[in-house]
């Protein structure tokens, strides 16, 4: 801990964003004079957007660890990196390498998010600049803190949430060590409620339009992801429908259009409630890395050919749906077109997802709140050129959002929360659940390892 929390804090919190991201270029911020002034404080805040955009954390891996945990159903990982290999084929050991960077990315991203929330005094411009420091700074803790939650903990619901371990929650700068520095795991129920604090208030504080950073609809439909992992239906419904019926984002016309190849990047499409701004001077997209491949007659495609998807899957879909034939021959190799674009952005959330959502915890509970489940449904079904359902069961809104979400990392979340199975491994075994990295262990006896590590 001491090593990839407190040692990168001291570091790396106030260097500048390594790559551009539209403000005035700025070397580094000494620890001596570091966040005196509103500018500095802003520099820290974009420093924390560059964290969580790197490829170990919101820029892919997080996603693609999340597809490929013991998915040899639908994917044939051919890749070498032995930490993704392990992940796909549930062999991983402590030291994977995978697991250990993403969590010392987060951390680092976190400390970065706690910098800005230590020195929202040092904002005097106005106060709605000041809601919106503090806004954005929640709101990228609290999804780290869920995202970290569910790769390195117990699923919610398995056992307890109260004494099951999760990951250390950590809410103050780290400017020296200190025996307080070698925390310990809190619960899996402490973290959820962390991650739901902090972006409850964020939604509280974040404008509605905010360019590609975090925006009120933004942190409710996290809000609406953590509540259906948790099963809290009517929390998911509402705050799903608030991003619905805010009515600044809808759906493309086309499914085509939100993944298209452009050799010079993409702009994000009006589905994108929020992601990973990928451009050709920064970012990377991990899904294009590892789900991607290049492709000589269409410009701008890129990638190791990892991840090829199985004809197991493209049966899945129905006969004319759309998504079944979004996908790319190469040869005797299938790959998702969703991720081909060397350049495309990382799609975090989607309005498609809260449309599934809103079906699902409306079905579940015997409400219409926003628009009926089969309404719903057949607002993703039409887009992709299949018919209108007239009846509907549960079974068929969670094939729905399997198809439509496939491929963006949200499988994992999907059959730990509807207690499924990933290649015939119950959605509460060990095996599902990523390694404390050994490195942790290490330096911190006051962490405990994970059950089969």
């Amino acid at each position: 801990m001491r090593i990839s929390i407190i040692a990168i804090a001291l570091t790396a919190i106030f260097a500048s964003c390594e790559k551009g991201l539209n403000i005035e270029p700025t070397a580094s911020i000494s620890a001596e004079r570091a966040l005196l002034t509103e500018s500095d404080v802003r520099v820290t805040l974009i420093g924390a957007y560059d964290g969580l955009q790197r490829a170990t954390v919101l820029g892919g891996d997080i996603q693609v660890i999340n597809e490929l945990l013991g998915n040899t159903d639908n994917i044939r990982f051919t890749g070498t990196f032995a930490g993704l290999s392990d992940i796909a084929f549930l062999e991983m050991s402590a030291p994977n390498t995978f697991a250990r960077d993403t969590w010392a990315a987060a951390y680092n991203t976190i400390l970065r998010s706690n910098y800005v929330l230590s020195a929202l005094d040092k904002v005097t411009s106005s106060q709605a600049t000041k809601d919106r420091f503090e806004g954005e700074a929640l709101f990228i803790r609290g999804v780290l803190y869920f995202e970290l939650v569910k790769l390195f903990g117990k699923a919610w619901g398995d056992g307890d949430n109260n004494a099951n371990p999760g990951v250390p929650i950590i809410l103050a700068p780290t400017t020296s060590v200190t025996p307080e520095s070698y925390v310990s795991r809190n619960s899996v129920a402490q973290v959820y409620q962390r991650a739901i604090d902090d972006l409850t208030r964020a939604e509280s504080l974040l404008p509605a339009r905010n360019s590609f950073y975090a925006t009120k609809a933004a942190a409710a439909a996290v809000l609406s992801r953590i509540a259906l992992m948790q099963g809290d239906y009517a929390t998911a419904r509402d705050a799903a429908n608030r991003v619905i019926e805010s009515g600044i984002y809808s759906l493309t016309p086309s499914f085509a259009e939100l993944w298209v190849i452009n050799p010079n990047g993409t702009d994000f499409t009006t589905e994108n409630v929020f992601g990973m701004k990928v451009t050709v001077q920064d970012g990377t997209n991990s899904l294009n890395t590892y789900f991607g491949t290049g492709i000589g007659s269409i410009p701008g495609t890129a990638g190791r050919s990892d991840c090829k998807i199985l004809q197991a899957h493209i049966d899945k879909y129905e006969d004319g749906d759309f998504r079944g034939d979004f996908f790319q021959q190469v040869g005797s190799f299938t790959y998702t077109r969703k991720h081909l674009s060397r350049f495309g952005n990382v799609a975090y959330i989607r309005l498609a997802e809260m449309y599934l959502t809103r079906a699902e915890a409306n079905f579940r509970l015997g409400t219409s709140v926003g628009n009926t489940p089969v309404d719903d449904i057949n607002i993703i079904r039409n887009r992709v050129n299949i018919a209108d359902l007239t009846t509907i069961t549960l079974n068929d809104i969670l094939n729905e959002r399997y198809l439509e979400l496939a491929f963006e990392g949200e499988r994992m979340a999907d059959i730990k929360r509807t207690r499924g199975t990933a290649d015939g491994i119950a959605w509460n075994s060990p095996l599902l659940i990523l390694p404390i990295p050994q490195r942790e262990i290490d330096v911190n006896p006051n962490l405990v390892q994970n059950e089969g590590y």
